[in-house]
């Protein structure tokens, strides 16, 4: 049935996206992804989907040319960063803003890791960490107020899907139960890298994303008021653990931001 997708619509770093045409669909996975990880993500989808929120349904997991794959229902427009113009910014920062704020007002029935246990594992993890600099980083994590709020850890608009005037919240495969202070602070760190460096080289693109983080984060906590003060705690530790993920061009700078509490 799926052995003749056609060229995939979309590249992610674990998996292909493909058009099923029928109403969904088909995120196959590259073979080095592990089968128990894509059920952990079908869990993800399907207990986030059922709390209320705007995310695509989840479907079976199938088999194709050896590989699997997860079957999504199929959400017609593109990523918000693709969408992104100086005349919608403004809308799009508070949309934004909006849905974290009401992810972290959400509870879900599901078994999904606990957000600090995650962020140790990933500063254990930096190979580019100074160990001195490891030891300060999760004296201070140990520190902080823990959550118990539905957190997406890789919230940003290349995951969120614009669909007409609604946006759509995919890829959960991050997800934790945590501090939503933490999670907005992820949120700031995958921005910044992205302004920084030479990620976006597009000078234009980048004076547009600072502008759109800057009002998603004002309208933020407008939304949940108070924390501006922890949330700035966060970000040191959210920049340590990302230099586990390998980024070389972001590697400098990563070290630069988690240096900055310590």
């Amino acid at each position: 049935m799926y052995d003749n997708l056609g060229p995939p619509i979309a590249y992610g770093r674990t998996a292909e996206i493909f058009d099923c045409r029928d109403g969904q669909v088909l995120k196959l996975f590259y073979d080095w992804f592990g089968l128990g990880a894509i059920h952990y993500e079908q869990q993800i989808a399907q207990a986030v989907h059922a709390s209320g929120l705007p995310v695509p349904a989840v479907g079976e997991i199938v088999q194709v040319n050896d590989r699997n794959g997860l079957l999504y229902q199929y959400v017609a427009g593109s990523a918000m960063w693709e969408q992104m113009r100086p005349w919608n910014l403004f809308r799009f920062a508070r949309q934004m803003a909006e849905l974290h704020a009401e992810m972290h007002a959400s509870t879900v029935q599901v078994d999904i890791p606990n957000q600090r246990q995650r962020l140790i594992d990933k500063i254990n993890d930096a190979k580019a960490l100074p160990t001195n600099l490891r030891e300060k980083t999760l004296a201070a994590l140990d520190s902080m107020p823990t959550g118990n709020q539905l957190c997406h850890g890789d919230f940003h608009p290349g995951n969120l899907m614009v669909s007409g005037q609604d946006v759509i919240i995919i890829d959960w495969i991050d997800a934790s139960l945590g501090n939503p202070l933490a999670d907005l602070a992820r949120t700031t760190i995958l921005f910044q890298g992205a302004m920084e460096t030479r990620q976006i080289p597009n000078p234009w693109h980048r004076i547009m994303i600072r502008v759109l983080h800057a009002r998603y984060k004002q309208h933020y906590f407008t939304f949940q008021p108070g924390g501006e003060h922890e949330y700035t705690r966060w970000l040191s530790i959210n920049a340590a653990a990302r230099l586990s993920e390998g980024i070389p061009e972001l590697e400098s700078w990563l070290l630069e931001q988690a240096t900055k509490s310590h």
